[in-house]
Protein backbone atom coordinates (compact mmCIF):
# COMPACT_ATOMS: atom_id res chain seq x y z
CA UNK A 1 0.00 0.00 0.00
CA UNK A 2 1.29 3.47 -0.80
CA UNK A 3 2.46 5.94 1.81
CA UNK A 4 0.24 9.01 2.19
CA UNK A 5 3.29 11.19 2.88
CA UNK A 6 5.02 10.09 -0.32
CA UNK A 7 4.55 12.17 -3.48
CA UNK A 8 1.95 10.72 -5.85
CA UNK A 9 3.18 8.66 -8.78
CA UNK A 10 3.09 11.06 -11.75
CA UNK A 11 1.73 8.46 -14.16
CA UNK A 12 -0.59 6.69 -11.74
CA UNK A 13 -3.72 7.29 -13.83
CA UNK A 14 -2.04 5.84 -16.91
CA UNK A 15 -1.06 2.86 -14.77
CA UNK A 16 -4.66 2.58 -13.59
CA UNK A 17 -5.80 2.46 -17.21
CA UNK A 18 -3.56 -0.58 -17.76
CA UNK A 19 -4.80 -2.16 -14.50
CA UNK A 20 -8.43 -1.63 -15.57
CA UNK A 21 -7.55 -3.05 -18.99
CA UNK A 22 -6.29 -6.17 -17.24
CA UNK A 23 -9.60 -6.59 -15.40
CA UNK A 24 -11.45 -5.94 -18.67
CA UNK A 25 -9.51 -8.63 -20.56
CA UNK A 26 -9.68 -11.25 -17.79
CA UNK A 27 -13.49 -11.00 -17.76
CA UNK A 28 -13.75 -10.68 -21.54
CA UNK A 29 -11.79 -13.91 -22.01
CA UNK A 30 -14.48 -15.65 -19.97
CA UNK A 31 -17.42 -14.30 -21.97
CA UNK A 32 -16.05 -13.90 -25.50
CA UNK A 33 -16.05 -17.61 -26.31
CA UNK A 34 -19.75 -18.16 -25.60
CA UNK A 35 -21.01 -17.08 -29.01
CA UNK A 36 -18.12 -18.86 -30.77
CA UNK A 37 -18.74 -22.25 -29.15
CA UNK A 38 -20.88 -23.80 -31.93
CA UNK A 39 -18.26 -22.87 -34.56
CA UNK A 40 -15.47 -24.26 -32.37
CA UNK A 41 -17.46 -27.43 -31.80
CA UNK A 42 -17.81 -27.93 -35.53
CA UNK A 43 -14.15 -27.16 -36.29
CA UNK A 44 -12.49 -29.11 -33.46
CA UNK A 45 -14.85 -32.04 -32.99
CA UNK A 46 -16.04 -31.41 -29.44
CA UNK A 47 -19.01 -33.48 -28.32
CA UNK A 48 -21.97 -31.54 -26.93
CA UNK A 49 -21.23 -32.50 -23.30
CA UNK A 50 -17.45 -31.93 -23.59
CA UNK A 51 -17.91 -28.50 -25.17
CA UNK A 52 -18.09 -26.96 -21.70
CA UNK A 53 -14.40 -27.80 -21.22
CA UNK A 54 -13.51 -24.88 -23.51
CA UNK A 55 -14.83 -22.75 -20.66
CA UNK A 56 -13.82 -25.04 -17.79
CA UNK A 57 -10.17 -25.36 -18.85
CA UNK A 58 -9.86 -21.60 -18.41
CA UNK A 59 -11.73 -21.22 -15.12
CA UNK A 60 -10.17 -24.31 -13.48
CA UNK A 61 -6.67 -22.97 -14.14
CA UNK A 62 -7.73 -19.44 -13.25
CA UNK A 63 -9.53 -20.35 -10.03
CA UNK A 64 -7.05 -22.99 -8.94
CA UNK A 65 -3.99 -20.75 -9.37
CA UNK A 66 -5.35 -17.44 -8.03
CA UNK A 67 -3.99 -18.00 -4.53
CA UNK A 68 -0.59 -18.87 -5.97
CA UNK A 69 -0.71 -15.74 -8.15
CA UNK A 70 -1.32 -13.60 -5.09
CA UNK A 71 1.53 -15.25 -3.20
CA UNK A 72 3.93 -14.77 -6.11
CA UNK A 73 2.97 -11.08 -6.28
CA UNK A 74 3.91 -10.71 -2.62
CA UNK A 75 7.23 -12.50 -2.98
CA UNK A 76 8.45 -11.50 -6.45
CA UNK A 77 6.83 -8.09 -6.82
CA UNK A 78 3.46 -7.32 -8.40
CA UNK A 79 4.98 -5.48 -11.37
CA UNK A 80 7.01 -8.50 -12.43
CA UNK A 81 4.15 -10.97 -11.94
CA UNK A 82 1.74 -8.66 -13.81
CA UNK A 83 4.02 -8.64 -16.87
CA UNK A 84 4.65 -12.40 -16.66
CA UNK A 85 0.91 -13.03 -16.55
CA UNK A 86 0.37 -11.05 -19.75
CA UNK A 87 3.13 -13.02 -21.49
CA UNK A 88 1.55 -16.32 -20.43
CA UNK A 89 -1.91 -15.11 -21.48
CA UNK A 90 -0.57 -14.12 -24.90
CA UNK A 91 1.13 -17.51 -25.39
CA UNK A 92 -2.04 -19.36 -24.40
CA UNK A 93 -4.13 -17.21 -26.75
CA UNK A 94 -1.80 -17.99 -29.64
CA UNK A 95 -2.03 -21.72 -28.97
CA UNK A 96 -5.82 -21.65 -28.56
CA UNK A 97 -6.26 -19.82 -31.87
CA UNK A 98 -3.91 -22.15 -33.77
CA UNK A 99 -5.39 -25.33 -32.28
CA UNK A 100 -6.42 -27.98 -34.78
CA UNK A 101 -7.68 -30.49 -32.23
CA UNK A 102 -9.78 -30.35 -29.09
CA UNK A 103 -6.87 -31.28 -26.80
CA UNK A 104 -4.62 -28.50 -28.08
CA UNK A 105 -7.48 -26.06 -27.66
CA UNK A 106 -7.87 -27.05 -24.01
CA UNK A 107 -4.13 -26.65 -23.40
CA UNK A 108 -4.28 -23.13 -24.80
CA UNK A 109 -7.32 -22.26 -22.71
CA UNK A 110 -5.64 -23.59 -19.54
CA UNK A 111 -2.58 -21.44 -20.29
CA UNK A 112 -4.87 -18.43 -20.69
CA UNK A 113 -6.36 -19.18 -17.29
CA UNK A 114 -2.92 -19.49 -15.72
CA UNK A 115 -1.92 -16.11 -17.15
CA UNK A 116 -5.10 -14.51 -15.81
CA UNK A 117 -4.42 -16.02 -12.38
CA UNK A 118 -1.14 -14.10 -12.32
CA UNK A 119 -2.62 -10.88 -13.73
CA UNK A 120 -5.69 -10.50 -11.49
CA UNK A 121 -4.10 -10.43 -8.00
CA UNK A 122 -1.06 -8.51 -9.23
CA UNK A 123 -3.33 -5.84 -10.77
CA UNK A 124 -5.19 -5.29 -7.49
CA UNK A 125 -1.90 -5.11 -5.58
CA UNK A 126 -0.59 -2.50 -8.01
CA UNK A 127 -3.77 -0.46 -7.62
CA UNK A 128 -3.39 -0.43 -3.85
CA UNK A 129 0.29 0.47 -4.18
CA UNK A 130 -0.64 3.50 -6.28
CA UNK A 131 -3.78 4.68 -4.46
CA UNK A 132 -4.02 2.87 -1.12
CA UNK A 133 -2.50 5.79 0.77
CA UNK A 134 -4.51 8.43 -1.09
CA UNK A 135 -8.06 8.26 0.33
CA UNK A 136 -9.35 11.08 -1.85
CA UNK A 137 -8.41 9.24 -5.04
CA UNK A 138 -8.96 5.61 -3.99
CA UNK A 139 -12.79 5.54 -4.48
CA UNK A 140 -12.45 6.88 -8.02
CA UNK A 141 -9.69 4.38 -8.78
CA UNK A 142 -11.81 1.51 -7.50
CA UNK A 143 -14.84 2.71 -9.46
CA UNK A 144 -12.89 2.70 -12.71
CA UNK A 145 -11.37 -0.68 -11.91
CA UNK A 146 -14.76 -2.14 -10.99
CA UNK A 147 -16.49 -0.78 -14.08
CA UNK A 148 -14.02 -2.69 -16.23
CA UNK A 149 -15.56 -6.03 -15.23
CA UNK A 150 -19.11 -5.54 -16.60
CA UNK A 151 -17.63 -3.66 -19.55
CA UNK A 152 -15.46 -6.70 -20.32
CA UNK A 153 -18.44 -9.02 -20.07
CA UNK A 154 -20.47 -6.84 -22.42
CA UNK A 155 -17.62 -6.41 -24.89
CA UNK A 156 -16.91 -10.14 -24.84
CA UNK A 157 -20.45 -11.03 -25.87
CA UNK A 158 -20.64 -8.41 -28.60
CA UNK A 159 -17.12 -8.90 -29.97
CA UNK A 160 -17.50 -12.67 -29.84
CA UNK A 161 -20.48 -12.47 -32.16
CA UNK A 162 -18.90 -9.88 -34.42
CA UNK A 163 -15.62 -11.77 -34.77
CA UNK A 164 -17.18 -15.20 -35.18
CA UNK A 165 -19.54 -14.12 -37.94
CA UNK A 166 -17.35 -11.71 -39.90
CA UNK A 167 -13.83 -13.06 -39.28
CA UNK A 168 -13.33 -16.51 -37.71
CA UNK A 169 -13.58 -18.09 -34.29
CA UNK A 170 -9.78 -18.13 -33.93
CA UNK A 171 -9.78 -14.35 -33.53
CA UNK A 172 -11.67 -14.53 -30.23
CA UNK A 173 -8.28 -15.67 -28.90
CA UNK A 174 -5.90 -13.73 -31.14
CA UNK A 175 -7.51 -10.42 -30.13
CA UNK A 176 -5.51 -10.76 -26.88
CA UNK A 177 -2.16 -10.57 -28.66
CA UNK A 178 -2.03 -6.84 -29.58
CA UNK A 179 -3.46 -5.92 -26.18
CA UNK A 180 -0.81 -8.01 -24.40
CA UNK A 181 1.91 -6.41 -26.51
CA UNK A 182 0.63 -2.92 -25.63
CA UNK A 183 0.63 -3.69 -21.90
CA UNK A 184 4.08 -5.29 -21.96
CA UNK A 185 5.54 -2.27 -23.75
CA UNK A 186 3.83 0.34 -21.55
CA UNK A 187 4.05 -1.32 -18.12
CA UNK A 188 7.79 -0.88 -17.35
CA UNK A 189 7.58 2.92 -17.46
CA UNK A 190 4.27 3.45 -15.60
CA UNK A 191 3.87 0.64 -13.08
CA UNK A 192 5.29 1.11 -9.56
CA UNK A 193 8.20 -1.08 -8.61
CA UNK A 194 7.81 -3.22 -5.51
CA UNK A 195 10.70 -4.85 -3.74
CA UNK A 196 10.60 -8.63 -3.50
CA UNK A 197 10.57 -10.04 0.01
CA UNK A 198 11.73 -13.22 1.63
CA UNK A 199 9.36 -16.13 1.93
CA UNK A 200 8.53 -19.56 0.60
CA UNK A 201 6.04 -20.64 -2.04
CA UNK A 202 3.57 -23.35 -1.13
CA UNK A 203 3.88 -25.33 -4.36
CA UNK A 204 2.29 -28.41 -2.80
CA UNK A 205 -0.76 -26.39 -1.83
CA UNK A 206 -1.04 -24.90 -5.32
CA UNK A 207 -0.74 -28.34 -6.95
CA UNK A 208 -3.29 -30.03 -4.67
CA UNK A 209 -5.98 -27.33 -4.94
CA UNK A 210 -5.68 -27.03 -8.74
CA UNK A 211 -5.55 -30.80 -9.29
CA UNK A 212 -8.44 -31.36 -6.87
CA UNK A 213 -10.63 -28.87 -8.68
CA UNK A 214 -9.73 -30.24 -12.12
CA UNK A 215 -10.35 -33.87 -11.14
CA UNK A 216 -13.68 -33.03 -9.48
CA UNK A 217 -14.92 -31.12 -12.53
CA UNK A 218 -13.73 -33.93 -14.82
CA UNK A 219 -15.73 -36.48 -12.79
CA UNK A 220 -18.93 -34.43 -13.09
CA UNK A 221 -18.48 -33.75 -16.82
CA UNK A 222 -17.73 -37.41 -17.62
CA UNK A 223 -20.57 -38.81 -15.50
CA UNK A 224 -23.26 -38.68 -18.24
CA UNK A 225 -21.03 -40.75 -20.54
CA UNK A 226 -19.87 -43.43 -18.09
CA UNK A 227 -22.92 -43.32 -15.81
CA UNK A 228 -23.54 -41.69 -12.45
CA UNK A 229 -23.74 -45.09 -10.81
CA UNK A 230 -20.45 -46.37 -12.23
CA UNK A 231 -17.43 -47.05 -10.05
CA UNK A 232 -15.30 -44.86 -12.32
CA UNK A 233 -17.43 -41.78 -11.66
CA UNK A 234 -17.34 -42.15 -7.90
CA UNK A 235 -13.67 -43.10 -7.72
CA UNK A 236 -12.62 -40.07 -9.75
CA UNK A 237 -14.93 -37.82 -7.73
CA UNK A 238 -13.53 -39.21 -4.49
CA UNK A 239 -9.99 -38.58 -5.75
CA UNK A 240 -10.84 -34.94 -6.48
CA UNK A 241 -12.38 -34.41 -3.05
CA UNK A 242 -9.42 -36.09 -1.36
CA UNK A 243 -7.03 -33.73 -3.16
CA UNK A 244 -9.06 -30.74 -1.96
CA UNK A 245 -9.03 -32.17 1.57
CA UNK A 246 -5.26 -32.64 1.24
CA UNK A 247 -4.96 -28.96 0.32
CA UNK A 248 -6.74 -27.99 3.53
CA UNK A 249 -4.46 -30.31 5.48
CA UNK A 250 -1.36 -28.82 3.87
CA UNK A 251 -2.53 -25.29 4.70
CA UNK A 252 -3.03 -26.16 8.37
CA UNK A 253 0.61 -27.29 8.67
CA UNK A 254 2.47 -24.70 6.60
CA UNK A 255 4.14 -21.74 8.26
CA UNK A 256 3.55 -19.71 5.06
CA UNK A 257 0.50 -21.26 3.40
CA UNK A 258 -1.30 -20.08 0.31
CA UNK A 259 -4.40 -19.63 2.49
CA UNK A 260 -4.16 -18.96 6.20
CA UNK A 261 -7.14 -20.89 7.59
CA UNK A 262 -7.57 -18.43 10.46
CA UNK A 263 -9.10 -15.90 8.08
CA UNK A 264 -12.30 -17.95 8.06
CA UNK A 265 -13.02 -16.69 11.57
CA UNK A 266 -13.83 -13.28 10.02
CA UNK A 267 -17.56 -12.47 10.33
CA UNK A 268 -19.59 -13.21 7.21
CA UNK A 269 -16.57 -14.40 5.19
CA UNK A 270 -17.86 -17.95 4.76
CA UNK A 271 -21.42 -16.84 4.01
CA UNK A 272 -20.35 -14.24 1.45
CA UNK A 273 -18.04 -16.71 -0.30
CA UNK A 274 -20.81 -19.32 -0.38
CA UNK A 275 -23.08 -16.73 -1.99
CA UNK A 276 -20.43 -15.97 -4.61
CA UNK A 277 -19.85 -19.68 -5.30
CA UNK A 278 -23.56 -20.51 -5.75
CA UNK A 279 -24.18 -17.31 -7.72
CA UNK A 280 -21.47 -18.26 -10.21
CA UNK A 281 -22.66 -21.88 -10.29
CA UNK A 282 -26.05 -20.59 -11.45
CA UNK A 283 -25.05 -17.61 -13.61
CA UNK A 284 -22.34 -19.14 -15.79
CA UNK A 285 -24.45 -22.14 -16.93
CA UNK A 286 -27.26 -19.73 -17.81
CA UNK A 287 -24.88 -17.71 -20.01
CA UNK A 288 -23.46 -20.87 -21.60
CA UNK A 289 -26.79 -22.56 -22.43
CA UNK A 290 -28.51 -19.34 -23.45
CA UNK A 291 -25.92 -18.92 -26.19
CA UNK A 292 -26.56 -22.49 -27.36
CA UNK A 293 -30.36 -22.03 -27.28
CA UNK A 294 -30.15 -18.84 -29.33
CA UNK A 295 -28.01 -20.46 -32.03
CA UNK A 296 -28.92 -24.15 -32.05
CA UNK A 297 -32.68 -23.80 -31.42
CA UNK A 298 -33.71 -20.30 -32.51
CA UNK A 299 -31.22 -20.36 -35.40
CA UNK A 300 -29.57 -17.00 -34.75
CA UNK A 301 -26.18 -16.41 -36.30
CA UNK A 302 -23.16 -15.63 -34.14
CA UNK A 303 -23.41 -11.83 -34.39
CA UNK A 304 -27.15 -11.80 -33.75
CA UNK A 305 -26.68 -14.12 -30.78
CA UNK A 306 -24.08 -11.82 -29.26
CA UNK A 307 -26.23 -8.75 -29.88
CA UNK A 308 -29.19 -10.51 -28.26
CA UNK A 309 -27.33 -10.64 -24.95
CA UNK A 310 -26.34 -6.96 -24.97
CA UNK A 311 -29.50 -5.72 -23.17
CA UNK A 312 -28.79 -8.07 -20.28
CA UNK A 313 -25.12 -7.16 -19.95
CA UNK A 314 -25.77 -3.42 -20.35
CA UNK A 315 -28.39 -3.63 -17.61
CA UNK A 316 -25.91 -5.35 -15.30
CA UNK A 317 -23.22 -2.76 -15.95
CA UNK A 318 -25.56 0.16 -15.30
CA UNK A 319 -27.03 -1.31 -12.13
CA UNK A 320 -23.67 -2.35 -10.68
CA UNK A 321 -22.07 1.05 -11.17
CA UNK A 322 -25.00 3.41 -10.49
CA UNK A 323 -27.73 1.72 -8.48
CA UNK A 324 -26.25 -1.09 -6.38
CA UNK A 325 -23.88 1.04 -4.23
CA UNK A 326 -26.76 3.39 -3.32
CA UNK A 327 -29.02 0.49 -2.38
CA UNK A 328 -26.27 -1.05 -0.27
CA UNK A 329 -25.76 2.23 1.58
CA UNK A 330 -29.49 2.40 2.34
CA UNK A 331 -30.41 -1.23 3.08
CA UNK A 332 -27.11 -2.99 3.81
CA UNK A 333 -25.65 -5.96 1.91
CA UNK A 334 -27.69 -8.87 3.28
CA UNK A 335 -31.16 -7.87 1.96
CA UNK A 336 -29.70 -7.21 -1.49
CA UNK A 337 -27.80 -10.51 -1.60
CA UNK A 338 -30.88 -12.51 -0.63
CA UNK A 339 -33.22 -10.56 -2.94
CA UNK A 340 -30.75 -10.65 -5.80
CA UNK A 341 -30.20 -14.39 -5.65
CA UNK A 342 -33.96 -14.98 -5.41
CA UNK A 343 -34.51 -12.79 -8.51
CA UNK A 344 -31.73 -14.68 -10.29
CA UNK A 345 -33.50 -17.96 -9.47
CA UNK A 346 -36.80 -16.57 -10.78
CA UNK A 347 -35.17 -15.48 -14.04
CA UNK A 348 -33.62 -18.94 -14.48
CA UNK A 349 -36.96 -20.63 -13.88
CA UNK A 350 -38.56 -18.36 -16.48
CA UNK A 351 -35.87 -19.34 -18.98
CA UNK A 352 -36.58 -23.02 -18.29
CA UNK A 353 -40.03 -22.45 -19.89
CA UNK A 354 -38.45 -21.63 -23.27
CA UNK A 355 -40.09 -23.35 -26.26
CA UNK A 356 -38.53 -25.17 -29.24
CA UNK A 357 -40.44 -22.82 -31.57
CA UNK A 358 -39.99 -19.80 -29.32
CA UNK A 359 -38.68 -16.32 -30.01
CA UNK A 360 -36.11 -14.00 -28.49
CA UNK A 361 -38.66 -11.36 -27.51
CA UNK A 362 -40.92 -13.78 -25.63
CA UNK A 363 -38.72 -16.65 -24.43
CA UNK A 364 -35.38 -14.93 -23.74
CA UNK A 365 -35.48 -11.16 -23.29
CA UNK A 366 -37.78 -10.70 -20.26
CA UNK A 367 -36.38 -13.69 -18.38
CA UNK A 368 -32.77 -12.71 -19.03
CA UNK A 369 -33.43 -9.14 -17.86
CA UNK A 370 -34.90 -10.45 -14.61
CA UNK A 371 -31.88 -12.71 -14.09
CA UNK A 372 -29.60 -9.73 -14.79
CA UNK A 373 -31.35 -7.68 -12.10
CA UNK A 374 -30.69 -10.46 -9.61
CA UNK A 375 -27.03 -10.76 -10.57
CA UNK A 376 -26.48 -7.00 -10.36
CA UNK A 377 -28.11 -6.75 -6.94
CA UNK A 378 -26.28 -9.70 -5.39
CA UNK A 379 -22.80 -9.50 -6.86
CA UNK A 380 -21.39 -6.27 -5.42
CA UNK A 381 -22.70 -6.65 -1.84
CA UNK A 382 -21.53 -10.27 -1.60
CA UNK A 383 -18.13 -9.29 -2.99
CA UNK A 384 -17.83 -6.32 -0.65
CA UNK A 385 -18.84 -8.44 2.35
CA UNK A 386 -16.24 -11.05 1.47
CA UNK A 387 -13.53 -8.37 1.28
CA UNK A 388 -14.49 -6.64 4.55
CA UNK A 389 -12.11 -8.60 6.81
CA UNK A 390 -11.18 -7.00 10.17
CA UNK A 391 -7.43 -7.27 9.57
CA UNK A 392 -6.37 -5.01 6.65
CA UNK A 393 -3.26 -7.15 6.16
CA UNK A 394 -5.55 -10.01 5.08
CA UNK A 395 -7.30 -7.99 2.37
CA UNK A 396 -5.23 -9.54 -0.41
CA UNK A 397 -5.93 -13.05 0.84
CA UNK A 398 -9.64 -12.27 1.12
CA UNK A 399 -9.59 -11.04 -2.49
CA UNK A 400 -7.91 -14.25 -3.62
CA UNK A 401 -10.40 -16.40 -1.73
CA UNK A 402 -13.51 -14.69 -3.11
CA UNK A 403 -12.15 -14.78 -6.67
CA UNK A 404 -11.39 -18.47 -6.19
CA UNK A 405 -14.90 -19.12 -4.83
CA UNK A 406 -16.44 -17.51 -7.90
CA UNK A 407 -14.25 -19.43 -10.33
CA UNK A 408 -14.78 -22.74 -8.52
CA UNK A 409 -18.53 -22.15 -8.60
CA UNK A 410 -18.32 -21.33 -12.32
CA UNK A 411 -16.48 -24.54 -13.14
CA UNK A 412 -18.49 -26.92 -10.96
CA UNK A 413 -21.84 -25.32 -11.80
CA UNK A 414 -21.22 -25.51 -15.53
CA UNK A 415 -19.97 -29.09 -15.24
CA UNK A 416 -23.04 -30.15 -13.26
CA UNK A 417 -25.53 -28.38 -15.52
CA UNK A 418 -23.82 -29.77 -18.63
CA UNK A 419 -24.38 -33.23 -17.17
CA UNK A 420 -28.03 -32.39 -16.46
CA UNK A 421 -28.56 -31.05 -19.99
CA UNK A 422 -26.92 -34.09 -21.59
CA UNK A 423 -29.04 -36.47 -19.53
CA UNK A 424 -32.20 -34.67 -20.70
CA UNK A 425 -31.60 -34.58 -24.44
CA UNK A 426 -29.13 -31.82 -25.31
CA UNK A 427 -26.92 -34.34 -27.15
CA UNK A 428 -29.48 -34.57 -29.95
CA UNK A 429 -28.07 -31.94 -32.31
CA UNK A 430 -30.53 -30.93 -34.99
CA UNK A 431 -33.58 -31.80 -32.85
CA UNK A 432 -34.92 -28.49 -31.45
CA UNK A 433 -37.36 -30.22 -29.06
CA UNK A 434 -34.68 -32.45 -27.53
CA UNK A 435 -32.15 -29.61 -27.31
CA UNK A 436 -34.70 -27.32 -25.66
CA UNK A 437 -35.63 -30.03 -23.15
CA UNK A 438 -31.99 -30.43 -22.18
CA UNK A 439 -31.33 -26.70 -21.95
CA UNK A 440 -34.53 -26.20 -19.91
CA UNK A 441 -33.34 -28.83 -17.43
CA UNK A 442 -30.04 -26.95 -17.09
CA UNK A 443 -31.85 -23.64 -16.50
CA UNK A 444 -34.03 -25.31 -13.87
CA UNK A 445 -30.98 -26.76 -12.14
CA UNK A 446 -29.29 -23.35 -12.16
CA UNK A 447 -32.43 -21.83 -10.65
CA UNK A 448 -32.23 -24.33 -7.80
CA UNK A 449 -28.59 -23.35 -7.14
CA UNK A 450 -29.47 -19.64 -7.05
CA UNK A 451 -32.37 -20.31 -4.70
CA UNK A 452 -30.07 -22.35 -2.47
CA UNK A 453 -27.71 -19.36 -2.42
CA UNK A 454 -30.54 -17.05 -1.33
CA UNK A 455 -31.52 -19.39 1.51
CA UNK A 456 -27.92 -19.89 2.61
CA UNK A 457 -27.33 -16.13 2.65
CA UNK A 458 -30.49 -15.57 4.66
CA UNK A 459 -29.32 -18.08 7.29
CA UNK A 460 -25.56 -17.37 7.44
CA UNK A 461 -25.02 -13.65 6.92
CA UNK A 462 -25.17 -11.44 9.97
CA UNK A 463 -26.42 -7.92 10.50
CA UNK A 464 -25.52 -5.13 11.06
CA UNK A 465 -23.95 -4.95 7.63
CA UNK A 466 -20.44 -3.75 6.81
CA UNK A 467 -19.97 -0.07 6.04
CA UNK A 468 -20.91 1.11 2.57
CA UNK A 469 -17.55 2.57 1.53
CA UNK A 470 -15.63 -0.74 1.23
CA UNK A 471 -18.56 -2.17 -0.71
CA UNK A 472 -18.48 0.72 -3.17
CA UNK A 473 -14.77 0.20 -3.54
CA UNK A 474 -15.35 -3.42 -4.48
CA UNK A 475 -17.65 -2.38 -7.30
Amino acid sequence: MSDLSAPPAPRRWTALALIALAQFMVIMDTSIIGVALPKMQEALGFSQENLSWVFNAYVVAFGGLLLLGGRLSDLLGAKRVFATGWAVLAAGSLVAGLAGTAWVELVGRAAQGAGSALIAPAALTLLMTLFGGRPTELPRAFALYGAAAPAGGTAGVFLGGLITQYASWEWVFWINLPVALLVLVASPSVMPAAAARRGSIDWLGAITVTAGLAVTVFAVVRAPEVGWGSAQTWLVLAAGLLLIAAFVGVQSRRSEPLMCLGIWRSPNLAGANLAQLLMAAAWIPMWFFLNLYLQQVLGLKAFASGAALLPMTAEIMLMMIVLAPRLIARFGPKPLIVTGLAALAAGMYWLSLARPDGSFAVDVLPASLLAAVGMALAFIPSLGTALAVPNPAEGGLASGIVNTSYQVGSALGLAAMTAVAAANGSRELGDPAALTHGFSAAFLGAAALALLGALASLLTLRTPAPAAEPVEAAA
